[in-house]
C-alpha cells in the first residue's frame, strides 16, 4: 500500500498528496479529483508535477513548502554577514 501525506485540498474538493511507495521509496504526487467530477486518481512524477503548468499553483507551492521543511537552515533574514 502507498503511504501518503496531504499537501493541499482545493476549494472544489480536489486533494493533492505526497505519496511514497514503501518497498522502493519512490516519491510522487497523487491527485484525487473531487467526487462529482468523476475523475480518476492519478500518480504524477515529482519533476513532471513541478514543471507542468504555472509555477504559482497552490498545490505546487504546498509541495515546495514541505520540501523546504527538510532543510534545517535559519531563514535568510536572520543571518548576519560580517563585512570583510
Amino acid at each position: 500500500m502507498t503511504e501518503r501525506r496531504e499537501l493541499y485540498r482545493s476549494p472544489n474538493g480536489d486533494g493533492w498528496y505526497l505519496g511514497r511507495e514503501p518497498t522502493s521509496g519512490a516519491a510522487f504526487v497523487i491527485h484525487q479529483p473531487n467526487g462529482p467530477s468523476g475523475g480518476r486518481l492519478s500518480h504524477i512524477e515529482l519533476g513532471v508535477f513541478l514543471n507542468s503548468g504555472p509555477s504559482d499553483r497552490p498545490e505546487q507551492q504546498a509541495l515546495l513548502r514541505l520540501i523546504g521543511t527538510l532543510v534545517d537552515v535559519p531563514p535568510y533574514a536572520e543571518r548576519s554577514i560580517e563585512p570583510p
